[in-house]
């Protein structure tokens, strides 16, 4: 379906979006970074012309589409609280956000569309999205001080991949 030239172009601007997220000093510039990166990893999902990698593809979209949103429903919430109210507690958004961040790194308990994705990729495509494609998100998640949270996450991902 694609070029090698456009292929590049996909790569290169999922890589930007990458260092975005990594380099943003605010929430709202790591948010555009990570959407730079979903819209230009979903064209390279579909690179081949069966079912499944476009079945894979729209998972994928929806999935991380549900992420975002909820990722932007967090932001303004701390930055609400950071400028009028004091109401909000912060472990509150603080969790929200690590949960978006996890929905969008497929990490456990979050990771019912991993599976199902990962059956209709090629393999280049199932290693970055393996790989490459978490980065951000797990960066992200480190600036947060939610340690029980973490420890829940990694405890289910361990028991859950031992199964």
């Amino acid at each position: 379906m694609f070029n090698k030239s456009s292929k590049i172009l996909f790569l290169m601007t999922m890589m930007m979006g990458t260092i975005i997220t990594v380099s943003a000093n605010s929430w709202l510039g790591a948010w555009m970074g990570l959407e730079i990166n979903l819209l230009s990893f979903i064209p390279l999902l579909s690179e081949t012309n069966n079912f499944k990698s476009t079945e894979a593809s729209l998972k994928y979209f929806l999935t991380q589409a549900l992420a975002s949103t909820v990722l932007l429903f967090s932001v303004i919430l701390m930055m609400m609280k950071n400028s009028m109210i004091n109401e909000v507690n912060n472990s509150f958004i603080s969790m929200i956000t690590i949960s978006a961040l996890l929905l969008k790194s497929g990490a456990a308990p979050f990771h019912f569309w991993f599976p199902n994705l990962m059956e209709g990729l090629t393999w280049m495509n199932a290693l970055m999205l393996m790989t490459w494609q978490k980065i951000a998100p797990l960066m992200l998640i480190s600036y947060l001080n939610m340690k029980s949270l973490m420890i829940l996450s990694i405890t289910l991902s361990v028991a859950i991949g031992a199964l």
